[in-house]
């Protein structure tokens, strides 16, 4: 059988020969990268108290300020409180919010001071 399928129908392949409309036409999305989903707030959360610790461990900062967007500020003044404060004892250091109202879900800042 060439190029037939087994109900008589022919079998044909195309090679492309430039890029999908949709890459032509659209750009990756600025917040996500392209990936078509955010992290939840939650999950941003632990990223900065990781990121935290890496700092706590390499620096010696008498505080540190956690520059996030509104949800996140959120999620640590709520259910992730004790996460932070747990943290803050561990490391020895106060650790301050701040709410970034430009930032995207995604972004964060540890500033030490």
């Amino acid at each position: 059988m060439n190029g037939f399928t087994a109900l008589g129908l022919v079998e044909m392949t195309r090679k492309r020969t430039r890029e999908s409309l949709a890459h032509v036409l659209c750009e990756a999305c600025p917040v996500c990268a392209g990936r078509g989903e955010v992290k939840t707030a939650r999950t941003v959360c632990y990223e900065v108290l990781r990121e935290l610790l890496r700092e706590a461990r390499q620096f010696n900062a008498r505080e540190f300020r956690i520059l996030a967007s509104t949800a996140v500020i959120d999620m640590f003044l709520d259910e992730e409180s004790q996460s932070l404060a747990m943290l803050s004892d561990f490391i020895g250091k106060p650790i301050s919010l701040q709410a970034e109202t430009g930032y995207n879900q995604e972004q964060f800042d540890v500033v030490l001071l």
